[in-house]
């Protein structure tokens, strides 16, 4: 059996997931979340607190779904229950971020100020002028909002100047020397 896919999910206070019509619905302190599983060999049971996902065949596309929808299922139970979020640095001369109600307004060294609005389920805060944390339940969409955020103003790799992931380091390279 895939070793991810065996792992039970132990579900914590105020969680309850429900499997029905092929739909894997999960409810927390913070929201609900719901995905469909697609391969119709793989089956999710409740037990007492634990999640069990099971698989029906020994197919190889069989058994990679099987750890994939595990771990998707218990991205969701941490998510309802304790949220995700992604931190992002702006870094350069006159970069910042300004909070204006639900959007960000940021200014990275264009001629235009960039309004960034998230999308449902998200919220954005501004921690100090240089730093952004993207928040929310959903897994996936932070991180992709994280990234999209990110590609605003990529980082340069001579100064640094960007928006970066907080724990991300930029390989920085050497600029011109002297000539003769």
């Amino acid at each position: 059996m895939s070793r991810i896919g065996r792992a039970p999910i132990k579900l914590g206070a105020g969680v309850s997931v429900e499997f029905k019509d092929r739909v894997v619905t999960v409810k927390g302190p913070m929201g609900t979340l719901t995905r469909k599983i697609e391969n119709d060999k793989i089956n999710v049971t409740v037990e007492d607190g634990v999640v069990h996902v099971t698989r029906s065949s020994e197919e190889k596309a069989v058994k990679a779904a099987h750890g994939l929808y595990r771990a998707l299922i218990h991205n969701m139970v941490v998510g309802v229950e304790k949220g995700y979020a992604k931190n992002l640095i702006i870094n350069g001369v006159g970069y910042k971020a300004v909070q204006q109600g639900d959007k960000v307004v940021l200014t990275v060294g264009y001629s235009h100020t960039v309004d960034v609005v998230p999308p449902a389920g998200l919220k954005l805060e501004v921690v100090s002028p240089t730093e952004i944390s993207v928040k929310g339940i959903d897994k996936e969409l932070v991180g992709q909002f994280a990234a999209d955020i990110k590609t605003i103003r990529k980082p340069e790799p001579y100064h640094g100047y960007g928006i970066r992931y907080k724990d991300e380091t930029i390989l920085r390279k050497e600029g011109k020397t002297a000539g003769k």
